[in-house]
């Protein structure tokens, strides 16, 4: 079921706010991608997110909180404490895209937290979310305050992130009872960057939009790498789309620089099969301009500017699994940060 539009009406938001407090699901946009949601706090509805996505439920989910006071009421309902530099980190970027990693209080957000002593913690910047995150937080009828959201990307496990609501109305087509925000295309278009602030310095576990040389200006701490930490014998909390392979599409995904996609190309000549419905069975995705003799090649040009390749990366893989192609032959994004996230979906789609 859908609720249309950016602008949405006092009782769409009502609505959703209602499903939440009785434990349901909700498709909730976020500048970001399209999230499964439901009341961080209530055990049994957080399982129904594990259950309806297939998600091992000691993988754990990011909670998104309100922007009141600056984000700490609900940062300080879950949280056991906040060091200075991640205090530092939501002064300067919620609402928005990053995702930061704290101690966990006891009692509260242990199954969104996957069972672990910390959570993942969010203030979106969707006009949208906050709506409905701001009715929450308003007492109803004698009902409890909810606090927080847990919403992993709407999709099944695994699988491509959604950033439409026809994208989470695909997903769980079976699923006539989940009420889904339309908020339109999703700004960002893909997962937020993701700090750890348990280990006394800010632990990059997962690259987005904001980048690792922004959150070190932003908090004047430089980042440690989970690596440096191993090698120190500390291991970081497992966090949201940091497994090796993630976010991928039914066709294999396959890196390659352009050299080695030109030669890939040009190795196949013009005899290239036909997926079963008699369309491309090989799709590819570059900066560069390509050139083949095949005509069952579906090309399609990855933009210059990393923000635009974000915002585009989902929608486009998901438009390639609906041609049924078998083979995405990806260009590998170029070196730098700004890069960093799309770079890292892209291998884990590969992987």
């Amino acid at each position: 079921m859908f609720a249309d539009g950016v602008e949405l009406a006092p009782d769409a938001i009502a609505a959703a706010a209602q499903a939440i407090r009785k434990g349901g699901l909700l498709g909730l946009p976020t500048e970001t991608v399209y999230g499964l949601g439901a009341d961080a706090d209530n055990g049994t509805a957080v399982a129904g997110i594990f259950a309806a996505k297939g998600r091992p439920n000691d993988h754990p989910l990011i909670v998104h909180v309100a922007s009141f006071d600056g984000g700490m009421s609900g940062v300080s309902h879950y949280a056991a404490r906040v060091p200075a530099f991640a205090q530092q980190l939501m002064s300067a970027f919620w609402p928005g895209p990053l995702t930061l990693i704290l101690p966990r209080r006891d009692g509260v957000g242990a199954a969104a937290a996957g069972g672990q002593n910390t959570i993942g913690l969010r203030c979106p910047a969707h006009p949208v979310a906050q709506a409905v995150l701001s009715a929450l937080r308003q007492p109803t009828d004698g009902e409890p305050v909810v606090w927080g959201i847990a919403a992993p990307s709407a999709n099944r496990f695994g699988r491509v992130s959604p950033t439409t609501a026809q994208h989470v109305l695909d997903e769980f087509a079976d699923r006539t009872d989940l009420l889904i925000l339309d908020g339109g295309p999703c700004d960002v278009g893909i997962e937020s960057t993701i700090i750890d602030c348990t280990r006394g310095a800010p632990v990059l576990l997962r690259p987005g939009a904001i980048t690792a040389d922004q959150v070190a200006a932003a908090c004047g701490r430089a980042l440690v790498t989970p690596e440096e930490l191993e090698a120190q014998g500390q291991a970081t909390p497992r966090a949201s789309g940091t497994l090796e392979s993630h976010y991928a599409p039914n066709a294999t995904v396959r890196l390659m620089d352009a050299k080695a996609l030109q030669q890939a190309l040009d190795m196949l000549g013009t005899d290239v099969d036909k997926t079963a419905k008699g369309g491309p069975s090989i799709a590819v995705y570059s900066r560069t301009a390509m050139k083949t003799a095949a005509r069952q090649i579906e090309q399609r040009r990855m933009p210059s500017d990393p923000a635009v390749a974000a915002h585009e990366l989902f929608s486009v893989l998901r438009e390639l699994d609906a041609l049924r192609v078998k083979l995405i032959w990806v260009e590998t994004p170029p070196a730098g940060s700004a890069w960093d996230g799309v770079r890292d979906r892209l291998q884990r789609a590969a992987a």
